[in-house]
């Protein structure tokens, strides 16, 4: 009995050797991917404290926060044409912990405007999903002669280059708008640049400048105290908040013409598909609930609800759009 039990344990001992041998000739298992975050999270923005699109990523970063139980912080960079926000982000985290809000100039119109931009937007990032859209506005003095955007076009074109319309900077959306609007309809006018916001609509309830296109979180305070008129809405139906302002092609301008504002979610290119879905569907249901779509209508934000494919898509659409119009009016800030 004694041999037999010797025997036995000598080959089960062989096996197992062999079993060790084979095993060590395997591909060792990848590690197990950690959950997603694992850490806290940074929300990068070029835009100031107190604003409305800082407004809308501190709602958000309140909803993911609660969401991932990580802590998820605004980090405001502006300045620089958001650039400083943006060398931020390309330093920052490549694995989805640091995220950025980008508007549709960084994404559709600088490509165009700039010769040499320090970030690519097909290498750089992932525009993952739109935070809000806003709609805007022509703005004109309360006492203006202009009642219609048919009455505005047709003094336009008797008088080619003498009405000035106003905005904020070279290259965002109201001056960009404003030269869409000049090439919808074939009309040549002065471009005036303003220091502040508030100078400028200042300057529309003054009867300075013919109009300007405003939002209305921009011109909406002297709106609503009778300062500004709304002639018309740049979107292709009536604005839900202003049922008795009419859309350009109501009022005698092109059928369908529209300029409007959105930001955006951007991560870093390439991330897990697990990743960005995660950030996207989160960052969905946070916008969806009720106290996030009521502080929008005090912002004059609108959700903007779309695919990855559809918001790809539209991406495009604008980038061509403000590229079209950028080369025909020949606008740089190189």
């Amino acid at each position: 009995m004694n041999h037999t039990s010797t025997k036995t344990t000598r080959r089960g001992a062989g096996i197992a050797a062999l079993a060790l041998a084979a095993a060590a000739l395997l591909p060792a298992a990848a590690p197990a991917q950690q959950a997603f975050p694992s850490k806290p999270v940074r929300i990068i923005t070029p835009f100031p404290v107190g604003g409305g699109p800082d407004g809308v990523a501190r709602l958000v970063a309140d909803k993911l926060s609660r969401v991932w139980g990580q802590p998820v912080v605004v980090e405001n960079r502006p300045g620089g044409n958001g650039f400083i926000a943006i060398d931020a982000f390309k330093r920052g985290a490549k694995d989805g912990h640091d995220i950025i809000v980008l508007d549709n100039v960084h994404l559709a119109a600088y490509p165009a405007l700039f010769k040499k931009l320090p970030y690519d937007t097909n290498k750089d990032f992932d525009a993952l999903l739109p935070l809000f859209k806003t709609y805007f506005f022509f703005t004109v003095a309360t006492n203006s002669k202009y009642k219609t955007i048919g009455d505005l076009i047709a003094d336009a074109k008797a008088n080619p280059g003498k009405l000035d319309y106003g905005s904020w900077s070279v290259g965002n959306p109201v001056h960009l708008g404003s030269e869409l609007f000049e090439s919808a309809t074939g009309t040549q006018m002065e471009h005036i640049v303003y220091k502040e916001t508030t100078q400028l609509y200042t300057s529309v309830a003054t009867g300075e400048l013919a109009f300007a296109l405003g939002s209305s979180a921009t011109a909406g305070p002297l709106q609503r105290a009778n300062k500004l008129r709304f002639l018309a809405a740049a979107a292709p139906q009536r604005v839900a908040a202003f049922p008795d302002v009419p859309t350009v092609g109501e009022s005698g301008g092109p059928k369908g013409f529209e300029v409007i504002g959105w930001n955006a979610i951007a991560v870093p290119k390439g991330l897990p598909a697990s990743v960005t879905e995660k950030i996207k569907r989160d960052i969905e249901k946070g916008l969806a609930e009720p106290d996030v779509l009521e502080k929008f209508k005090s912002f004059g934000y609108e959700p903007f609800p779309t695919t990855r494919p559809q918001f790809d898509e539209f991406v495009a659409s604008e980038t061509k759009r403000f590229t079209d119009v950028i080369r025909k009016a020949n606008v740089s800030l190189d």
